[in-house]
């Protein structure tokens, strides 16, 4: 098992799914235009589920923009929403997109 350092660590500024005690943090840098991004999203669901407060699920935007056109504007009107409503709001824009 990896005891790698995450960098930047997971902070106050990250979406962020689960305790942040979590004695496991999962980092997701994805694309929302991405389709291996949309099916690892299915697997996820499983896997946090599964594990519950044992992990802890974080999530960046890396939009790919030079393959996948939208997803920059995808990024930013999910960046938007958390701004006015917060995480909670954040991920109700993320999963649909």
């Amino acid at each position: 098992m990896s005891t790698g350092i995450l960098n930047p660590p997971a902070g106050p500024d990250d979406h962020a799914l689960g305790p942040a005690h979590a004695p496991l943090t999962l980092v997701e840098y994805g694309d929302y235009e991405c389709p291996h991004c949309g099916r690892a999203h299915i697997v996820l669901q499983t896997v946090l589920a599964g594990l519950g407060d044992q992990v802890r699920f974080v999530y960046r935007n890396f939009p790919l923009a030079e393959i996948h056109p939208h997803a920059q504007a995808a990024a930013e009107a999910a960046e938007s929403v958390a701004a006015h409503g917060g995480n909670d709001s954040f991920w109700l824009m993320h999963d649909p997109l």
